[in-house]
């Protein structure tokens, strides 16, 4: 098996022995080596100041808090709530630090109580917290902490990451360039996250660029486990009513309700085509208009090249038949990567989920090891001005949004995003 030049021996993540004997148990934190490459050293204690035992809480004279309000209590103590960086109907996000460490910034997340779920925690909320409990990795956003407050709002800490999300670059043509390198150093670690994922029997289920925020070093973090769910189990029905259209693979758009991890690469893959083009590679505003541009811009899904898809309960395509492109049809839009990267981009789009590359797969293809070699970290284009109101703004929206809402981009009733980029986007000239 190639080494990929993105896992640096000795600390190759792909072929290490797993730590745990279950998926599910939680599992040492890996640290980013110089180049973002995760490798298997457990956090020091130093690590994760405020972490250790807090303080106790102080409580009126005669009164005695049960030991899980006292560990709560003492939880909420380590923590320091500053300025709102967002403001939600699902929650409000703020910015805090360490208690015994002013110098370790957190964003704390609260979570309002939804009135349709007073007798527990909303599903979102519940999937968030237990898929960031179970993953830790450089690559994917960091819980901190967990408490409730005293009106019964749960309280997320998470890591700070202070230089907004990959959206913010992707758009911003004018301030923001970046190259074939940038584009492969990113790549590289959202390829990581996905594979650590699906190496846990995780699907993320909403991959986008917006849910890829960036740390004040550079690296990038998949965020936004509201939509997540287990695929330990293969004869489970899932729902096809999850990720965001324009990233949303076909067998989801025909109602797949049996899925692999194929449905989170062709998520990247749109990622992929968008850092190229930066614009939206897919961008429809309704499911038959999103059918339509997948079938003129990689091909009709019939049964020669994807057998069994007519059978999906939705099966529906436009009557003109397209054949399925090339890689030397992409290389006109997408060559700025290479021939190679080109290569790796159409494994991720193929139309048979069966046929697409699997994230592990990704972190052994050739591009990796072609020039130009990935950016460093620290080298990475960020947003003129560094961490300032406009990254702090776009972290608290990012995190204020309620989780496992699938955002529909092309029908936002405000002109949003879809209104101002589907316009740009000529989808016949490339016929």
């Amino acid at each position: 098996m190639a080494v990929s030049p993105l896992v640096a021996p000795p600390t190759d993540a792909l072929h290490a022995t797993r730590t745990t004997s279950s998926p599910f148990k939680r599992q040492p934190s890996a640290v980013p080596s110089s180049n973002g490459t995760p490798g298997l050293f457990p956090h020091s204690n130093n690590d994760r100041a405020g972490r250790g035992t807090g303080a106790g809480t102080a409580t009126p004279a005669g009164l005695t808090l049960d030991p899980i309000e006292q560990l709560n209590e003492d939880e909420k103590r380590k923590y320091i709530k500053g300025k709102k960086l967002g403001e939600g109907t699902y929650a409000n996000v703020y910015l805090g630090h360490a208690r015994r460490d002013p110098t370790l910034l957190v964003a704390i997340k609260k979570i309002k109580v939804q009135q349709q779920y007073q007798d527990g925690m909303a599903p979102d909320a519940v999937r968030e917290l237990k898929y960031l409990r179970e993953l830790h990795h450089p690559n994917i956003i960091s819980l901190l902490s967990v408490f409730s407050s005293k009106d019964q709002n749960l309280n997320l800490v998470l890591e700070y990451l202070p230089l907004g999300d990959l959206e913010m670059l992707i758009r911003d043509v004018d301030r923001v360039r970046y190259g074939a390198g940038d584009i492969k150093a990113w790549m590289g670690m959202l390829a990581r996250a996905v594979w650590f994922c699906h190496d846990n029997f995780v699907l993320h289920r909403d991959i986008k660029p917006n849910n890829l925020l960036i740390a004040a070093d550079g690296e990038v973090k998949l965020a936004d486990f509201g939509l997540a769910r287990s695929f330990a189990d293969p004869g489970r029905r899932m729902t096809a009513n999850v990720i965001t259209r324009w990233y949303r693979p076909p067998e989801l758009l025909f109602g797949a309700r049996h899925y692999s991890g194929a449905v989170d690469i062709w998520s990247v893959g749109m990622v992929f085509a968008e850092l190229i083009i930066r614009a939206p590679f897919l961008a429809g505003n309704t499911e038959v208009e999103q059918i339509a541009l997948i079938c003129r811009q990689i091909g009709t899904p019939t049964e020669d090249n994807w057998p069994g898809v007519t059978s999906l309960r939705e099966y529906t395509v436009p009557s003109d038949t397209v054949a399925v492109w090339g890689k030397d049809a992409y290389m006109g839009r997408f060559g700025a990567v290479g021939a190679d990267g080109v290569d790796l981009l159409v494994r991720t789009v193929a139309l048979d989920p069966k046929k697409r590359i699997s994230a592990r797969e990704m972190l052994e293809h050739r591009w990796w090891r072609t020039d130009p070699k990935p950016t460093k970290k620290e080298d990475l284009p960020r947003k003129s001005g560094g961490a300032g109101a406009d990254a702090d703004e776009k972290m608290g929206a990012d995190l204020k949004r309620r989780n496992g809402i699938v955002e529909e981009d092309g029908n936002n009733k405000n002109g949003g995003r879809g209104a101002k980029v589907a316009r740009k986007l000529d989808f016949g000239q490339a016929r």
